[in-house]
This record gives C-alpha cells, sequence and structure tokens, in this order.
C-alpha cells in the first residue's frame, strides 16, 4: 500500500501539472496562496482534488458500513478493487485531461487513507509520511529511554512504511521516464496484489506462525508450557 502511495504521489507530481495528489496541505496550501491573490481559476486547479480526497474518504465510510458484512468479500477488499480501476482509468488520459486525472488519484488516496490506517496496532499513513515520521522518531526516542519492546517494534513499522513509500516514489520516478500516463498501472498491479493477499485471514497466518515455532525445537518446550 505504501509503495502505491508514494507512486502515485510522484506520477501526480512529475506527469499530471506538479500537483500531490496525496498531500492534500500542500494543496490547501496552494489553493489559499493563489485566491489570496484573486486567481480564482488557478486556485480551483488545487481546490478539486480536495475535494476528490473527501469524497474518496465518504466512500470509503460507506462502503465500510454497508458493506462489512458480505461474505465472499471484506468490504477493504472491495475499496483495494475500486482502486485498481481508478488507476487503469486514470493510465488512459492525456495530460490534456490531468485535473480530472488528479482528481480520481486523490479520491482513491481518500479511500486507501481511510481503509487502511492500522498495522499491528500502530496508527500509519500509507499515502503519506509525516505522521509515519513523527511516530517512528518518538517510538524510536522512547525504546532508548525505557528499552521497551512494542516501542522498538512500532518504530520498524513506522519506518519500514516510510521506506516504502520512497521505494514507490522512486519506482515511479524511473516508470513514468519510460511509460509516461501507463506507469500508474503499476499501482494497479500492486492493488490486486494486496487483493490477492487479503484472502489469507490473520488466524490463518497465526496458525503457520505457531505451527513453525512448534516445528522449532528450542522453543517447543517453551510453547507447551504456555
Amino acid at each position: 500500500m505504501a509503495i502505491s502511495g508514494g507512486l502515485m504521489d510522484a506520477y501526480s507530481y512529475l506527469y499530471r501539472g506538479h500537483v500531490f495528489a496525496n498531500a492534500q496541505t500542500g494543496n490547501v496550501l496552494l489553493f489559499s496562496i493563489y485566491l489570496s491573490k484573486g486567481e480564482r481559476i488557478q486556485a480551483l486547479h488545487y481546490a478539486f482534488p480536495i475535494v476528490a480526497f473527501l469524497s474518496g474518504v465518504a466512500l470509503s465510510t460507506f462502503i465500510c458500513h454497508f458493506g462489512k458484512h458480505r461474505d465472499l468479500l471484506h468490504w477493504r477488499q472491495i475499496c483495494v478493487l475500486l482502486e485498481a480501476v481508478i488507476f487503469f482509468t486514470v493510465a488512459g488520459f492525456s495530460q490534456n485531461m490531468n485535473l480530472p486525472a488528479n482528481c480520481l488519484i486523490s479520491l482513491a488516496c481518500g479511500i486507501q487513507a481511510d481503509t487502511f490506517r492500522r498495522v499491528e496496532n500502530e496508527n500509519v499513513a500509507t499515502t503519506m509520511c509525516i505522521g509515519n515520521l513523527r511516530s517512528a522518531m518518538h517510538s524510536a526516542i522512547m525504546c532508548c529511554l525505557v528499552n521497551n519492546r512494542e516501542d522498538r517494534h512500532n518504530a520498524y513499522i513506522s519506518f519500514a512504511v516510510v521506506i516504502a513509500f520512497a521505494f514507490g516514489a522512486i519506482i515511479g520516478s524511473v516508470l513514468i521516464r519510460h511509460f509516461g500516463a501507463y506507469s500508474i498501472c503499476f499501482s494497479s498491479v500492486v492493488m490486486l496484489v494486496c487483493f490477492f493477499l487479503m484472502f489469507i485471514s490473520p488466524q490463518a497466518k497465526r496458525n503457520n506462525h505457531i505451527n513453525n515455532e512448534k516445528s522449532n525445537p528450542l522453543t517447543s518446550e517453551l510453547l507447551r508450557k504456555k
């Protein structure tokens, strides 16, 4: 998810008119600056992605509310498939259609930001970095001060998400030079991989981990006692 988040931002900035589809803080800032100058058309250039992001959050909430009791697919899988479709659609837009392309990317960003907010009890964002950097540094310092195992684990998770985001931006930059508009299709591929990974239930993962531990003679006795 974070790899796709980095690629989305690189794509919208490098190929779609220097707009950050993920970083709505920048869009709010630029919208305010142009509005203060009386340049309303340019201000709208940054206002529409903000509205699209908010629409994505709303759409994710509706999907969660009406789809969380479905047995065939988890509601988060529906969101992931929707993102994949959005990215494939954006790939067909020419650069004369940068505004609707950025709005669709912001819509997908809003969906993803609202749908995936935690990793193993740690709050993370897969579409931006500032919160992850803060959490990572806070947990790392707390680990140094009190040597807390949980803080160390949380620091690893937050730093890993930031690194994955940066890696996605690097991939996006390289792909854009070779494939242009179609480079966003890589995000669709990532979404489809995530979609199939989500068929693996947490309980199945936990059982596999326990079985691996039991097969280890060094830990089998400890597990038996537990």
